[in-house]
């Protein structure tokens, strides 16, 4: 039995990393205006945060189609996959899970197992790395799938974002907490809950205070294993370098990671956002 994985731009892997990992990524269509943008494939990070800064009108952005997620199939299946485990998108955000479990019950030339990451970003992509390694190390989606809703159980998520202008536009967060956080001045912290859906769950005033927050909310884990946690950002280099340093000193046993936030993601947060995701350390699940 021969696994693969397959997740959408959204985790914004490194590609030397997903090919190490033997991971697929598709990219999510970055649109401005009449333009439109492969993420990570046709555009670069740097690249789009140029073009947002140049166009009035805010871009949109469109899912993984499934005459993408076909094409990799075909591609997998002739290359001696038996089944595909598709990690991607949360259900609370976009539709293509659900797309996905429809359109897979007419799939014939490889077994596919969507998995529904209820997360983007660094979690997304931690689920991703986990199926990966176990994959090349000869396991199966029976093995693997509950490994990963294992991992999934453990994932947490801060995002703290300078304005709630680009989530209100794009339909991931309510019109009235979007109000209110603007009027405020504030920095608002979200959370991904159960449903995989954006929520508030605290308001700072200061991203120093953002950043406060969020190591005592990383305190209270009891994990069993390990902690990974991940600092994500939205071109935000300083403040994320001095975050690293932050959790280095009050987690001296957590595995740092770093991610820039993709330009799939950037969209809905706008620049400078900034993300941690928590959680158990996938490397030592994997084993």
């Amino acid at each position: 039995m021969k696994t693969a994985v397959i997740t959408d731009s959204a985790s914004y892997l490194d590609p030397e990393v997903a090919a190490k990992y033997n991971i697929t990524v598709l990219p999510i269509t970055v649109i401005f205006g009449n333009e439109q943008f492969r993420d990570g494939v046709d555009i670069t990070s740097q690249e789009f945060l140029k073009k947002l800064a140049e166009n009035e009108k805010l871009p949109t952005t469109a899912q993984v189609t499934m005459g993408q997620m076909q094409e990799a199939f075909d591609q997998l299946s002739a290359k001696g996959y038996d089944e595909a485990i598709c990690v991607n998108l949360s259900s609370g955000i976009t539709t293509f899970y659900e797309n996905l479990v429809a359109y897979s019950r007419n799939v014939t030339n490889i077994k596919v197992y969507p998995f529904d990451s209820k997360i983007a970003s660094a979690g997304e992509a931690d689920l991703c790395l986990l199926a990966g390694q176990m994959a090349l190390n000869g396991a199966n989606a029976d093995t693997i799938i509950p490994k990963l809703e294992q991992l999934r159980d453990t994932i947490n998520v801060s995002l703290v974002v300078d304005s709630l202008d680009h989530l209100k536009r794009t339909g991931r967060i309510s019109n009235t907490s979007a109000f209110f956080g603007n009027m405020l001045k504030i920095k608002p912290i979200l959370i991904f809950d159960e449903e995989g859906k954006i929520v508030p769950e605290a308001k700072e005033r200061t991203m120093k205070q953002a950043l406060q927050h969020i190591v005592d909310e990383i305190a209270k884990a009891d994990f069993d294993l390990p902690m990974r946690i991940s600092v994500v950002d939205a071109n935000n280099p300083v403040l994320s370098k001095s975050w690293v340093e932050a959790f280095h000193e009050h987690f001296p046993e957590a595995k740092i990671s770093t991610y820039p936030i993709s330009p799939a993601i950037t969209v809905h947060t706008g620049e400078k956002a900034m993300g941690v995701v928590w959680d158990i350390d996938w490397e030592t699940l994997s084993k």
